[in-house]
Parts: structure tokens; C-alpha cells; sequence
């Protein structure tokens, strides 16, 4: 059978907000407009604006009204930053540096930050082989400088959680948190299971404020298992991997997968074929062919 994938950001919040034991962990998510967007900066002072079906955080907007003696409202799109004296100014530079699709608009979380650079944890969650849900991996995405998302191809660093939850708080608590991940991790699949059966992995994009309270920033179906690699304990990794090629991730007998690494090297071979066959077909290449069975003619003769 194959693995089913969700792309819908909004499908899957909605099966989240249907699970009583996760609805109020997740962001307050509303459709797209100008009278959203108004109504959730008054109320939350920080929202993220991002597309329904997108990966990697392309097209992420985070947006913030500013305190201050008067009103002004600051867009961060990829390494810029720019501030309006008003709304109407920054909603038209939003309408122009958003993708063309449809978009959500989510209540924006404070994360917590190594030296000003935000983090957030992803959660692993597998069908294990016999066909139970189980929490794999938890690993931190520390955002590039300058940036507003912490996703790998956007620059973010995966990295050991605890090496940067040491800083926020003492070994202990830690402990109790990355219990709670887990079993944040199982209820989420779960949750998404009910709605969408057919899933096999869930990947959990949980943002930690200062309180250390675990909110569920987004899932996704076709988490990235190759990000779990950075982390020191390899044997993480390993059972990750175990788990997905037997659920049919992976082609049997082939050290790369048919996800997003495998693509990648196929995608690299099909352009150098096709970057010899041009340079074969060019008009410097035939002159240097003929020339060649010219010479091969004449040392014949």
C-alpha cells in the first residue's frame, strides 16, 4: 500500500483542533485576508503568514506590530527586514513578496533562541514494524542568522536538543519535556491517523516559549529523516531508517531512498546527461568530430 501524504497545512490543523488533548496547543490558524491578519497582529502582536500547501519555508512571512510612541508594523521575509509607518503600506509590500497561492495566517510563537537565533524542535513519529505508532528522534533546527524560520533549506542547523534546551533549563525538567514530546508526538499521530489513514510517519514542528510550554507549530507527512544524522547518537538514525524502509520508504536493496536525497541524485545524473549530450550535439564538438575522422582517414590511407 502506498504511504498516503497530507499537503494541506489547514486539513491537518483542522484534525488536530478536533483531538480535545491537543487543541490547545495548537496556534490560533485562520484562513487568509486582510481583516484576519488585522484582527490576529491587534490580538497576538506577531503572526506568521505561510502558504496552505508548501515545504521548507518558502514563502514564509513573519510580521509583527511593533511597540513604540507610534504604530508601526515590520515584515521578515528570508534575510530581510522592513518596517511601515502604517498597515495599509505593509500589507501592500506583504501582497507583493507573498507567493501566489493560497495562504494562512497563525498566531506567532516567541521561540526560545541560542545568541538571537530561534530554535525548534522536530519530533519524529514512525509506524514501527508491528504497525504501532512509536516516537523515533526529537532534534533541534537552530534558524539561520537573520532568518525567521529554523527549516534545513533555509539555512537552519539541525542539532542535539539538548544542547541548546541546557541553557533554558536543568537536566531534570529536560527529561520530563522530551517525555511530554513523546507522548505529544504519539496523540499527534494518532490525531492525523483518524483523519487521514494510510499515513506511516509524522513529522512535528513543536515551538517552545519561555515557559517551556510545547506548541504544535505544524506537522508534516514526509518529514525529512536524513536531518537526524547530525545528531551524535547515530543508533537514532539507524532505527529511523530501519523503521521507514520497512513501511516502504526506501527501495529494498538501495542505500538511498526514494525521498528527497534520492530525487536529488537522480535529478544531479539527468542533468549531466544532459549537459554531455548538449555539449556533443554543439557545433565546436561536431567541427572537432570530423576533424578527427579526417585524420583517422588520412592514417588509413
Amino acid at each position: 500500500m502506498a504511504i498516503r501524504r497530507v499537503r494541506s497545512k489547514w486539513s491537518k490543523t483542522a484534525a488536530l483542533l478536533a483531538d480535545p488533548r491537543l487543541r490547545e496547543l495548537v496556534p490560533e490558524t485562520r484562513k487568509f485576508s486582510r481583516a484576519a491578519l488585522e484582527d490576529m497582529l491587534e490580538r497576538y502582536g506577531m503572526v506568521y503568514v505561510k502558504p496552505v500547501n508548501g515545504t521548507f519555508g518558502k514563502g514564509v512571512v513573519r510580521i509583527e506590530r511593533l511597540a513604540g510612541p507610534g504604530p508601526a508594523w515590520q515584515i521578515h521575509y528570508g534575510d530581510k527586514k522592513v518596517r511601515f509607518p502604517s498597515f495599509a503600506a505593509m500589507f501592500r509590500r506583504l501582497s507583493a513578496v507573498k507567493l501566489r497561492r493560497p495562504y494562512l495566517v497563525q498566531r506567532g510563537i516567541r521561540l526560545l533562541a541560542n545568541n538571537g537565533r530561534p530554535f525548534d524542535l522536530r519530533v519524529m513519529v514512525q509506524k514501527n514494524p508491528h504497525d504501532r505508532w512509536e516516537s523515533t528522534g526529537i532534534i533541534a533546527r537552530l534558524a539561520r542568522r537573520g532568518r525567521a524560520v529554523t527549516n534545513y533549506h533555509s539555512g537552519g542547523t539541525p542539532m542535539s536538543a539538548e544542547r541548546l534546551l541546557i541553557r533554558h533549563t536543568d537536566a531534570p525538567r529536560m527529561r520530563r519535556l522530551f517525555d511530554r514530546l513523546r507522548e505529544l508526538g504519539l496523540q499527534t499521530a494518532e490525531a492525523l491517523d483518524r483523519r487521514f489513514p494510510g499515513i506511516k510517519e509524522v513529522g512535528l514542528d513543536i515551538g517552545l516559549d519561555k515557559s517551556l510550554t510545547p506548541w504544535i507549530i505544524e506537522t508534516n507527512t514526509a518529514p525529512d529523516p536524513f536531518i537526524f544524522r547530525k545528531l551524535p547518537d547515530r543508533s537514532v538514525f539507524r532505527r529511523i531508517y530501519r523503521y521507514a524502509k520497512a513501511y516502504g520508504r526506501f527501495r529494498k536493496g538501495s542505500g538511498r531512498g526514494r525521498g528527497r536525497r534520492g530525487r536529488s541524485f537522480r535529478v544531479r545524473n539527468l542533468r549531466l546527461r544532459k549537459l554531455r549530450s548538449l555539449r556533443r550535439r554543439s557545433p565546436k564538438a561536431r567541427s572537432l568530430r570530423r576533424r578527427g575522422n579526417v585524420r583517422a582517414r588520412r592514417d588509413v590511407r
